[in-house]
């Protein structure tokens, strides 16, 4: 498995030559060593953090094997090198770990800790484990120690908060390696030994210093070299930050960047951050820059997740693409950023679809705010900023975002004239050449993307942007995802739209999002918590009046009773549905619902019910002229026939049933009924007239061509368009059972017929009523169209 980082965490650059621009070759040779970066020192404490992997434990020493994986854990303030050193770390051990590494970021960009349910789903998505939509902290965690049994994997945990953070993460397999990095101690995670950092020393710093500055001035004044490693410290983020200071401004000695730093105090409140070297390293160099830099810089402070590019920087600062791009690239070489590798990160239980091929053209660049100068740079923003203007950079993000995503899904419907003129009239630097390129994009900014829905919903101040983004998000995803694949996002995007709808009481936003979340809880087998919801999304569509989602949550909490097996609950619910589609005159929904109840009715045994469902159901489909539909419920309403114990009325439906798909001109459907009147006239005792029927029906399911399915009332049910976009599920959330066979089913039912059939009729109508709700659902589904599924 190749090294992944998840959601919170970040990678070393990738080659920086692909991202910079022509510019002088002084300022090229600069951003290229800054953004390579350089490892120097801490030598000792590498040797010391591998002989901590095999050293004996206190559960060894006792005769206990241990039961976890080893914990090491490097201590220090922001600005230490701390992760620096974790990722040299990482970096040498990962031939011995050949099932791979993974990173995870556990505090955000904020300084607030990244809930653990977030960190283990990002983690399973890394590992290319399946991730459970909706599932929580428990069953997540569960499943990301079950992923990791049997493997040899390092985990890098940056940033840690507490030990409250690590331990529910911690896999069982002792094959496995943890690397945490923390501000402190982990009291609570047992037998692991801090391996805490001060500043680097002398000979590493100018070392650093010189690789970021140039080799030049440092060699010819290492006594002034020396004055300023001790002004900072020995702390890297400082000496890089002086570093670049000093590479932008050639004409400058290093006596003059010593004495500047003497005289600077740090700017309030930065000595709880990174200590008095790193503000003052910090003060030297944004205070340096000219106006405009200096706002691009601290308006970056607003980025989701910390992570910018060009777009997101020509939004927040009004700028054009290019002259963000610049200064981003500027900013790099001076220290203020990181360059994030242009990797494409798994989604959900895969890979994404193009990262077998991928497009030509290397993705934007991506840089990341690190987080000893977060802090510092929200400090400067909101001190130098009106809260006006700061408002007024987000919703331009924003924006900006929401047409992008808008982009990334119109790439998908290219097959659509006035898609492509929306397409074209968008400005090129928001176009996508390929829906590969889109989805690659996509994937790589997922992370920003949902910090952006987030941050937006719970700031409340811009809620009809958030409202727009989720949306413009949800069906982006969906687009190129689909929602099996991107059900673990779209979970969270729904909740999102929960939230905005409970604070600005929009009851019919409310209720989508409930039957969203619904639906994909009963997907997931969490059928009465979605039973729950679709109750709560029935108040709320009351409440709204709109007709369409009250029927589509009595359908839900029919489709959750049916699928709990109470099927009295399940049919009344069904009629309550039908009741309001009838006053509505909506008649393909009406055949639908028919054959819903006729189905619960087969269920529950109580056949006089279900076959006037099916007849009726019959009778709707006529009248739409849908001729497979017509088919398929006269199929379903021989099937009832049998069961009843009339299978001369069961004879004659099947032959109308037949007659009607051979005018409907599908292939598999006549397949299917073939089968089941072959089944028909089996029961009987028409041997050879089934055996013709059923030679034909393989005939037929030979020519079909690949993909064809039947159609029928049972189509999936309608998505409600709300605020989140196009809902994922249908048809009350839980697929409907009934419908027409295919073959391999309805072969192994005819030879079960054939055994009942000498055992008489009473016992066939008791197998009928008895033989349970599995094997019932096992059946229908086989009969249910591909896209009802």
């Amino acid at each position: 498995m190749a090294e992944q980082a998840v959601e919170t965490g970040g990678l070393a650059a990738a080659p920086p030559e692909r991202r910079l621009s022509a510019m002088g070759t002084g300022v090229r040779d600069r951003q290229v060593r800054a953004a390579a970066g350089r490892f120097v020192g801490r030598g000792r404490e590498l040797k010391a953090l591998r002989a901590d992997i095999v050293r004996a434990g206190l559960d060894t020493l006792s005769g206990r094997k241990t039961p976890r994986s080893r914990v090491l854990l490097i201590a220090g303030r922001p600005g230490s090198g701390r992760t620096a050193l974790a990722e040299e770390l990482v970096r040498r051990l990962a031939a011995e770990y050949p099932d791979g590494v993974v990173r995870a970021r556990l505090t955000g960009v904020d300084g607030e800790p990244v809930p653990t349910e977030r960190t283990a789903r990002a983690l399973l998505t890394a590992l290319g484990a399946p991730v459970p939509a909706g599932a929580g902290e428990d069953e997540l965690t569960e499943a990301l120690r079950g992923a990791l049994d049997g493997r040899r994997v390092v985990l890098l945990y940056d940033d840690a908060a507490g030990a409250e953070q690590v331990d529910p993460l911690l896999p069982d397999e002792s094959a496995c390696l943890v690397v945490a990095v923390s501000r402190g101690p982990l009291t609570g995670v047992p037998d692991v030994r801090p391996c805490t950092l001060g500043g680097l020393d002398v000979a590493a710093s100018v070392d650093l210093l010189e690789w970021y500055a140039g080799p030049t001035r440092i060699t010819c004044d290492p006594v002034a070299a020396a004055c300023v490693v001790e002004e900072c410290g020995g702390q890297p983020a400082a000496l890089v930050l002086v570093g670049g200071w000093l590479a932008a401004r050639p004409k400058m000695s290093v006596v003059d960047v010593a004495k500047r730093l003497r005289e600077l105090p740090p700017a309030e409140g930065h000595e709880g951050v990174g200590g008095r070297p790193l503000g003052r390293a910090f003060r030297l160099a944004y205070e340096s820059l000219p106006q405009t830099p200096a706002r691009i810089l601290r308006l970056l402070a607003l980025a989701p997740a910390g992570l910018v590019d060009a777009h997101t920087t020509s939004a927040l600062a009004g700028c054009s693409v290019s002259a963000a791009q610049a200064a981003l690239e500027e900013f790099t070489a001076q220290g203020f950023l990181r360059a994030e590798p242009a990797e494409v990160p798994a989604v959900s239980a895969g890979v994404s679809a193009g990262a077998g091929t991928r497009s030509c053209e290397p993705p934007a660049p991506q840089y990341r705010v690190p987080g000893c100068l977060a802090p510092m740079l929200r400090a400067a923003l909101y001190e130098r900023e009106r809260p006006a203007e700061v408002e007024l950079a987000r919703a331009r993000m924003l924006e900006r975002t929401v047409r992008q995503l808008h982009s990334c899904r119109a790439i998908t419907e290219t097959g659509d004239a006035a898609t492509r003129k929306r397409i074209a009239e968008l400005p090129r630097p928001l176009r996508f050449p390929t829906r590969q390129a889109a989805e690659e994009w996509l994937l790589a900014r997922l992370p920003s993307l949902l910090a952006a829905a987030r941050l937006a919903v719970e700031d409340g101040r811009l809620d009809t942007l958030a409202r727009r983004l989720v949306s413009a998000l949800t069906r982006a995803l969906t687009a190129h995802l689909g929602a099996e694949r991107a059900a673990p996002e779209l979970y969270g995007l729904h909740q999102l739209v929960l939230d905005v709808a409970q604070r600005c009481e929009m009851p019919l936003e409310k209720g989508a999002a409930l039957l969203n979340l619904g639906d994909l809880d009963a997907r997931a087998g969490r059928t009465t918590e979605a039973l729950d919801r679709y109750r709560e999304a029935l108040r709320a569509a009351r409440e709204s009046g709109d007709p369409y989602a009250t029927s589509r949550s009595l359908e839900s909490i029919a489709a959750a009773h049916q699928e709990l097996g109470d099927w009295q609950r399940a049919a009344d619910w069904y009629r309550r549905g039908l009741e309001l589609r009838l006053t509505r005159g909506e008649l393909a929904d009406e055949a639908r619902l028919y054959g819903r109840l006729g189905a619960v009715y087969t269920y529950a045994g109580e056949w006089g019910d279900a076959l006037r469902s099916w007849r009726a159901a019959a009778a709707a489909c006529r009248r739409l002229r849908d001729l497979p539909g017509h088919a398929r419920a006269l199929s379903e309403a021989a099937r009832v026939q049998e069961y009843a114990g009339r299978p001369q009325e069961a004879l004659r439906t099947c032959l109308e049933a037949v007659e009607c798909a051979r005018q409907a001109g599908d292939i598999r459907l006549q397949a299917a009924v073939r089968l089941r009147l072959a089944d028909t006239l089996e029961r009987l005792g028409d041997r050879p007239a089934a055996d013709l029927h059923r030679a034909e029906a393989e005939r037929l399911l030979a020519a079909a061509p690949a993909g064809s399915g039947a159609a029928g009332p049972e189509a999936a049910g309608d998505p409600l368009p709300g605020a989140a976009g196009a809902p994922i599920a249908g048809g009350g959330g839980i697929a409907g059972l009934a419908g027409t066979t295919d073959s391999k089913a309805a072969r192994n039912r005819s030879q079960d017929r054939s055994q009942d059939r000498t055992q008489g009729r009473s016992q066939d109508r008791t197998q009928g009523r008895t033989q349970g709700r599995s094997q019932n659902r096992a059946r229908n589904q086989a009969q249910d169209r591909p896209e009802d599924r």
